[in-house]
């Protein structure tokens, strides 16, 4: 019978000449940290990053190394690495990738389309449970009540007055 190695991510970057993605790692049952560099081959300013992120973590040589990093990471990696190739500075790259996971509260959703939207929809649910509290964290409190104050004299609308007519 043989034993299984696992492995423990403990970072992953990248290279830019040669392009490529690196990961430091430690084997499952050893102190010793390893490098391990992923080539990326075929890869250019017109490249596909999502694509490019699947086959690698995919990628029978690497899969197993490439357990505990998210596919998430690994496109912003390979964006990171097209904007270099495509002449962009790291600053530059940065913000192009923070403006794409961010969004902005004045946008029309409705004018979207499918895969955009799906988009949106992803970076709210990741945002969503990064801020929820569970009931394990620290400083969590079951029902809370909060009363606010009232400023100034709340104006009432057209529909929502009493009116003895019925519809």
């Amino acid at each position: 019978a043989s034993t299984v190695m696992t492995y423990v991510a403990k970072k992953c970057g990248i290279c830019f000449q040669p392009p490529s993605i690196i990961l430091i790692y430690k084997e499952d049952n050893k102190d010793k940290t390893r490098q391990r560099i992923m080539p990326a081959r075929n890869f250019s300013k017109f490249s596909d990053c999502s694509m490019a992120a699947e086959q690698l973590k995919n990628n029978p040589r690497h899969k197993a190394y490439l357990e505990g990093v998210s596919l998430r990471q690994l496109k912003k990696l390979y964006g990171l690495l097209k904007g270099h190739l495509g002449g962009e500075s790291l600053a530059e790259s940065l913000e192009k990738f923070q403006q794409e996971e961010t969004i902005d509260p004045e946008e029309d959703m409705n004018k979207l389309d499918d895969r955009e939207l799906a988009k949106r929809k992803r970076i709210m649910d990741e945002l969503f449970e990064k801020n929820r509290k569970k009931k394990d964290d620290p400083g969590f409190t079951y029902d809370i009540q909060v009363e606010f104050p009232q400023d100034e004299q709340l104006e009432s609308c057209g529909w929502d007055v009493e009116s003895g007519e019925e519809i």
